[in-house]
């Protein structure tokens, strides 16, 4: 069940925003411009617009849906180990990061009341050890838990074909969360574009730059701000958007409401990522718009796959925040010919 923040946690009472109340919160609070160069943006289009692809993401019903976490994880990120195999789920949707390794818990679990209609499993991601297995650091790390898009369908997507991806994610109360500020959940995606790119040459390991493909993580995370260590009044949590042209996040809606919530991003044919967000599993409407991007000046021109970060503070006592997820779909509003969609949404994620 969501509870309201302002009233059971102490959060400040605020509304559900409007696209418009959002953007101007975004571009008059940061200084900034919602979409960078209006005139270089095509219009948003909204997540879930078109056909779900066949094939991809999970909806977690099947109850022997398992997950086979191949341990220890990766953490190339951290000292440039992968720690191969990767974890893998048993109906080859999901895998383990490569860079960063997985959560500790990946189990399927029954839905949390509010839930979709009908929804009767969902997915609980969970970290204690988010950095080297058996070695913690005392600072935050993150997991990851990637969707086997790509290598499923044996190619990329397209940003001409304007992917999207939405998702449910379920906020439990703000007293069962990991005691740290700082991010705790992340919902992102992988993009590539082509950039100036650093590569190794000759024998000697030097490196130059030259034009090449650039993958890059655009998307929103869940920031808490602890009032035990911020000494403010309150509580605080904000979804924070990854991120503008100069490559720094943002503040994006505050969150006021725990329980479930619908996030969703697509990516137009000008290579601009578009992010939403909106308390409750209704499909999300074009009041849910946050805002509009070219994340580190880049534009996308093809779309991989998305991801889940987990984050824990990795002192190997406390566990983060126990986050569950449900129906992830991927969707095309042009798809490519020959690729294999859903033409009626699935009663499970649609009213």
């Amino acid at each position: 069940m969501s509870l309201t923040l302002c009233v059971q946690h102490s959060f400040c009472r605020a509304a559900k925003w409007s696209a418009r109340r959002a953007a101007i919160v975004a571009a008059i609070g940061l200084g900034m411009t919602v979409v960078g160069n209006p005139a270089d943006a095509q219009r948003p289009v909204l997540p879930g617009t078109g056909s779900e692809i066949v094939g991809v993401a999970d909806d977690f019903e099947d109850p022997n849906w398992g997950y086979v976490p191949n341990n220890p994880k990766s953490t190339e990120d951290i000292d440039e180990n992968q720690r191969q195999p990767l974890g893998k789920s048993t109906n080859g949707r999901w895998y383990e990061g490569i860079k960063r390794g997985h959560p500790d818990v990946v189990k399927r679990v029954d839905t949390p009341k509010g839930g979709l209609p009908g929804s009767k499993g969902s997915l609980l991601l969970q970290s204690k050890m988010t950095g080297i297995p058996g070695r913690p650091e005392g600072k935050m790390h993150q997991d990851d838990f990637i969707c086997n898009v790509q290598y499923r369908l044996k190619r990329r997507l397209s940003v001409s074909e304007v992917p999207s991806v939405t998702t449910r994610v379920f906020l439990p109360p703000v007293d069962q969360w990991e005691d740290r500020s700082g991010p705790h959940f992340g919902f992102r995606l992988a993009l590539e574009t082509t950039a100036m790119v650093e590569k190794e040459t000759g024998f000697f390991g030097m490196k130059r730059e030259e034009m090449g493909n650039e993958i890059y993580w655009p998307g929103m995370f869940l920031e808490f701000e602890n009032k035990s260590q911020t000494g403010k009044p309150h509580d605080y949590a904000y979804w924070r958007i990854r991120s503008n042209r100069r490559g720094a996040d943002f503040r994006g809606p505050q969150v006021t409401t725990t329980g479930w919530w619908t996030l969703g991003m697509s990516v137009t044919p000008d290579g601009m990522v578009h992010y939403y967000a909106s308390p409750g599993v209704d499909d999300l409407t074009e009041d849910d718009y946050i805002t509009s991007q070219f994340p580190y000046d880049y534009r996308a021109e093809r779309f991989r796959t998305f991801f889940y970060n987990v984050c824990s503070a990795d002192n190997g006592r406390n566990w983060s925040t126990a986050f569950i997820v449900d129906d992830p779909k991927v969707f095309v509003l042009r798809p490519r010919g020959g690729q294999r969609v859903a033409r009626t949404p699935s009663s499970k994620s649609r009213r």
